[in-house]
């Protein structure tokens, strides 16, 4: 059973000052619990070995993807192949961040990949910002986490210029390259979240501006633009299958842009191999009986409790738990039903008294980087709450 910690709640005013809007669920309950997770040195940096192992694996399971032409496999749109292969060959496509949804990691149980968020992942601004100001709020010290998300980014904001040089040369490098950040209009959660992710841009030393997806004009031959001024970098909080699917012309004028090195985008294309659960199958085929991965396969696994997933879903829409006599014991509804599937060996997560679940979130951006936990059903979706975390 995991130890936790009673804490004084930030404010609600306090965290709408901040940018913070999303902090109350629809039933009304509070999204940030009010209790933090314990967490030894050990297992902190348990967590971050892990992440650090788990990201060679999947640019290994990438590149392999790609020597086989296996997209296919990994449900990737035809119209996205193009400009993932051109994204993966050139390394100014830098991955900015991702975060890595893992299992167990507490109270002696070990830690397995669930999926990896390599696209558009959230949780950044709880993870960077909130779960800090917990611990200051409730006169705790605030170093005492595992959490350098905001720093890593801006860290990694410098390597889109020094690529794998020393970051302090970024200034020496850069010569005004400018980054937009775009999101879609209506989301406060995304836009904020977005605008986190400007600020650290603009810590590193770039010139940013922000711009609603709608808003942004693309031309195949001179790049992309807001109004009259040109981005040499874009950065888009919207999944790359969305704009494949319900964009598809879109997607050819950014095949074009990059082919044409009028803009980088981010994250890559590549991401999305990253962010398909089909690679979950590749990493098995890969590394089996990998002391970090599930037994993963396209079918249900016969006689085992498996989950089967959506290749493309998200906030656990359309996951089901099936029993190993093929019984489905729980399942979520969703947008994502007509999707194809994997099925990953059942795993338990860490509960605590209540029988709550927790699912550990670790963040990668050029490394292993924070800690954060949602909590929920043996599920994890978007009734789950936020919990945060202190190293004792």
């Amino acid at each position: 059973m995991i130890n936790l910690k009673k804490i004084e709640p930030l404010n609600k005013e306090f965290l709408e000052q901040i940018g913070f809007a999303w902090h109350t669920d629809a039933d009304n309950s509070d999204y940030v619990a009010d209790e933090i997770v314990e967490v030894s040195d050990e297992q902190a940096q348990a967590y971050y070995e892990a992440a650090n192992e788990l990201y060679d694996m999947f640019v290994a399971a990438a590149q392999h993807i790609i020597d086989n032409n296996l997209f296919h496999e990994v449900g990737i749109p035809f119209n996205l192949i193009d400009l993932i292969k051109d994204s993966w060959e050139d390394e100014v496509h830098w991955h900015l961040y991702g975060r890595f949804d893992l299992a167990g990691g507490l109270d002696g149980k070990g830690i397995k990949l669930i999926e990896f968020n390599a696209d558009t992942p959230t949780a950044v601004f709880e993870t960077a910002i909130i779960q800090w100001a917990m611990l200051k709020f409730n006169k705790m010290d605030e170093s005492s986490q595992f959490n350098d998300l905001y720093t890593a980014l801006v860290e990694n904001f410098k390597r889109l210029v020094v690529l794998n040089g020393d970051t302090a040369d970024f200034s020496k490098y850069y010569e005004g390259w400018k980054i937009l950040f775009s999101s879609v209009a209506g989301s406060i959660e995304d836009e904020n979240t977005t605008k986190l992710l400007q600020s650290a841009a603009s810590e590193a030393g770039f010139t940013t501006d922000f711009a609603y997806v709608d808003e942004v004009e693309f031309s195949d031959e001179n790049g992309i633009f807001k109004g009259d001024e040109n981005f040499e970098y874009w950065f888009k909080l919207v999944p790359w299958e969305d704009i494949a699917i319900k964009e598809g012309e879109l997607a050819l004028i950014l095949k074009n842009i990059v082919e044409n090195q009028k803009a980088i985008i981010l994250n890559p294309a590549y991401t999305l191999l990253f962010q398909s659960k089909g690679i979950l199958k590749i990493l098995w085929d890969l590394y089996p009986n990998h002391p970090l991965l599930l037994e993963t396969s396209n079918e249900p696994i016969v006689g085992k409790k498996c989950v089967k997933k959506p290749i493309f879903g998200r906030e656990g829409e359309n996951v089901s738990i099936i029993e190993a006599n093929g019984e489905v014991s729980s399942q979520n509804s969703g947008i994502y039903g007509s999707n194809s599937a994997v099925y990953q060996e059942f795993y338990e997560f860490n509960k605590d008294a209540k029988e709550q679940s927790y699912q550990a979130g670790v963040f990668f951006a050029y490394e292993s980087c924070a800690l954060g936990f949602r909590r929920g059903g043996e599920i994890i979706d978007n009734t789950s709450k936020f919990v945060g975390h202190y190293i004792k």
